[in-house]
């Protein structure tokens, strides 16, 4: 388990992590997103030992990392894929990795099998694509066995059978009952594995959730009814807005309504002689209901990478 008590980093005037306070749990995979410069590698960083907090604590099993006596067996990660000497074997490198862990020697040619390495063990690190390198990075976050596994932005130059691998690994180290937290910009792949999210931005916690809650909560969710004849949709809509529902025109022939279920919508067009060709709900995806909780957080966007609003219902085509 993870544990973040009032977690700040300053640099100067900024913080960079601001008074972030939560659980990581075993048996889960947490996706940790924000956007850029919202403070994420800096909080594992933290949690590994390798930036000194301001304020507050980044305990791992109830402790700071650096009083684990051997942190390996306890806590492995994949921040940095290139933090390998360039001369080094991969197999020398992970050697080196469990004798200063009291590591067996034979759990190196077992992580490097997992990770599919085994027939360039000896093949020097520097030489490594950035894909063969982040195998790399995961087999020595494996290396000892740990409960708790943290990777930072792991498919990275995966081809795509490795995001299929890697999405898989993180899926079954927490079906073993593991803590996994994974950070990463790719939201397809966070609906696709993780089973609740931590989003963080300028520093800040903004939410604790689960990707279907986060979605179910996104105002992008509508029906979508489509039909052949603009006027009798203008009917529609004139109703919808008497109501104050919110519409919104995605074409001369298709609507996208908010707030009424399929079956309501199906009713009211009957009642009002609309013809539809098709009435069916349009789901969020998680990059849209991403986007749209931290428009307010991102800090180096420009204004085309920010969701446009949806228009004002008024009665007509917006």
């Amino acid at each position: 388990m993870i544990t973040l008590q009032g977690l700040t980093k300053r640099y100067g005037d900024s913080a960079a992590v601001d008074g972030l306070s939560l659980t990581v749990p075993a048996g889960r995979v947490t996706g940790f997103l924000g956007p850029n410069g919202a403070g994420k590698s800096t909080t594992m960083r933290m949690i590994m030992g390798l930036d000194r907090p301001t304020e507050g604590h980044a305990l791992v099993n109830n402790r700071p990392y650096e009083q684990l006596r051997h942190p390996l067996r306890e806590i492995g990660g994949l921040l940095d894929v290139k933090a390998v000497h360039p001369s080094r074997s991969a197999r020398k490198h992970l050697k080196a990795l469990a004798q200063t862990n009291g590591i067996p020697t034979a759990r190196v040619d077992e992580v490097l099998e997992s990770v599919g390495l085994t027939s360039v063990a000896d093949h020097r690190a520097g030489s490594f694509s950035l894909g063969m390198s982040q195998r790399l990075g995961i087999a020595g976050a494996l290396l000892g066995n740990p409960g708790i596994v943290m990777f930072d932005e792991p498919v990275n130059g995966l081809d795509p059978d490795g995001v299929h691998w890697i999405r898989g690994l993180m899926r079954g180290l927490a079906a073993e009952g593991r803590t996994v937290f994974v950070s990463s910009h790719l939201m397809s792949e966070m609906q696709l594995t993780a089973d609740q999210l931590v989003i963080i931005g300028k520093g800040k916690l903004i939410t604790e959730t689960t990707v279907k809650l986060l979605i179910d909560a996104s105002s992008l969710n509508a029906v979508r009814a489509r039909g052949p004849e603009t006027p009798a949709l203008e009917r529609l809509v004139a109703r919808l807005f008497e109501w104050g529902v919110p519409v919104r025109w995605e074409s001369a022939n298709e609507l996208h309504i908010n707030g009424l279920t399929v079956d309501r919508v199906s009713d009211l067009a009957y009642e009002l002689g609309v013809r539809l060709h098709e009435v069916r709900t349009v789901e969020a995806s998680l990059e849209q209901a991403y986007m749209e909780l931290t428009a307010d957080s991102v800090e180096y966007g420009t204004r085309a990478s920010r969701p446009a609003p949806a228009p004002d219902v008024n009665g007509g085509r917006a």
